[in-house]
């Protein structure tokens, strides 16, 4: 019971902490490649499908490290390697230095990525670490309002200051578990049975037939493609689509990163509420629940990310980016419990990483496309396309679904045969 609750103590740290960096990095990061940087709409996409593509090599071999090695270590490894490459772009605004950056910052991301909620998951027991997952999501809205402030505190002079320092704390959480992190539900493969290459294959084909073994599972990964096909465009196009379509308010006087700060910090509020309501409101032991709630969201930001694009009103543009920031916050702890349920302890984190893997093609797969279409036609048609490319998961959504009833009826005619 104390390792439970040291355990779960520890999670909600490093979703605090991480809750707090990352949002500091982000509120200027984007500003900071198309102000300081100069990158042109293509570089901008080009440097998130870096990211993606070291996400794609690096995620399944991070991951069946942890689950070969131990999950704490590749925990602490991932901020580490996160913060180092934050610092390299904050201190080097170019092209190619930011390239590097995402390299850097993407090794360390798979390091983490699977590997925290496996930890967690073995250490608590997966119904508790299914609620964590909303709470500790909860929780970490709050971080990351101070984050947001911190970003204008000390971006208001020069975007690259929240860059740095938000970089040096993500190695710092990486440096703290390293004194605290405790890791006592997890059995590595014995030090004989390592030769490691051969057991790293052993364990991904494990996580694959996991995978084909659950037909539900499958169309969930298939959904998790998609979210990565819409997300790359936007991510990287809806800065530059707010400062070239619209002037800012003039009460911000030209700061531009309390602009984008308060922004953040009003969907932050927002996604706290939500998050509440969604806590009390579905029950994450349970497929039927979420995918109800997923077919909602989904539809939600498909739509809403047209609008965004099309929209020529300044306020109802921040209107619909605090929506689709809402909806996208809250989909991540919903899609990870999704993915998460009744997995093998021995392949939890390869599986997870699977799914982050099938994310990475999914951005790699959009990104370029939208790209040039933002260089050759215009930035509100990359938004647009972006919206489009999330409307298959409506049908894949509905599928698992009902994968979910048949799944439950299975499961009820075995436990009450007729005879």
């Amino acid at each position: 019971m104390n390792n439970n609750f040291s355990a779960t103590k520890i999670y909600l740290f490093i979703e605090m902490a991480a809750s707090t960096f990352f949002p500091m990095i982000f509120v200027a990061s984007s500003l900071y490649r198309v102000t300081v940087a100069g990158l042109t709409p293509l570089q901008l996409v080009l440097v998130g499908t870096t990211l993606e593509i070291s996400a794609f090599i690096f995620e399944i071999p991070t991951g069946i490290v942890a689950d070969i090695y131990s999950r704490r270590l590749s925990v602490i490894i991932g901020y580490i390697l996160m913060g180092l490459g934050f610092m390299v772009e904050g201190f080097f605004p170019a092209f190619l230095p930011i390239l590097l950056a995402q390299v850097i910052w993407g090794l360390g991301y798979t390091f983490t990525s699977g590997a925290t909620q496996a930890w967690i998951s073995d250490e608590i027991g997966e119904d508790k670490a299914n609620k964590l997952f909303m709470r500790a999501a909860r929780f970490g809205q709050y971080a990351a309002l101070l984050g947001t402030g911190l970003a204008v505190l000390v971006g208001g002079e020069n975007i690259a200051m929240p860059i740095r320092w938000g970089g040096m704390g993500v190695l710092l959480i990486g440096v703290i578990l390293i004194l605290t992190m405790p890791e006592s539900g997890f059995k590595p493969t014995p030090r004989e049975d390592r030769d490691t290459w051969g057991q790293m294959v052993h364990t991904f084909k494990e996580g694959i037939q996991a995978v084909h073994a659950r037909p539900r599972l499958k169309t969930i990964l298939w959904i998790g493609l998609f979210y990565g096909l819409y997300s790359e465009g936007f991510d990287r196009l809806w800065v530059k689509h707010l400062i070239d379509s619209f002037e800012l308010p003039a009460f911000f006087m030209g700061n531009q990163v309390a602009f984008f700060g308060v922004l953040r910090a009003i969907g932050t509020v927002l996604t706290i509420i939500a998050m509440r309501s969604m806590e009390k409101r579905i029950d994450t032991s349970q497929p039927q629940a979420i995918g109800r709630a997923m077919l909602i969201v989904t539809g939600l930001i498909s739509i809403s990310l047209i609008g965004y694009a099309i929209s020529p009103l300044l306020l109802l543009t921040m209107g619909i980016f605090l929506l689709i920031m809402v909806l996208r916050r809250v989909a991540i702890p919903l899609y990870t419990s999704w993915v998460n349920q009744k997995l093998d302890s021995g392949t939890r984190a390869t599986v997870l990483s699977i799914s982050s893997q099938v994310d990475a093609i999914g951005q790699i797969a959009g990104g370029p496309g939208v790209g040039l279409i933002a260089k050759l036609v215009s930035v509100v048609a990359a938004i647009s396309t972006s919206g489009l490319f999330l409307t298959p998961a409506l049908f894949l959504v509905g599928r698992a679904n009902a994968q979910s009833r048949e799944q439950v009826e299975a499961e009820n005619e075995t436990e009450n045969p007729i005879y």
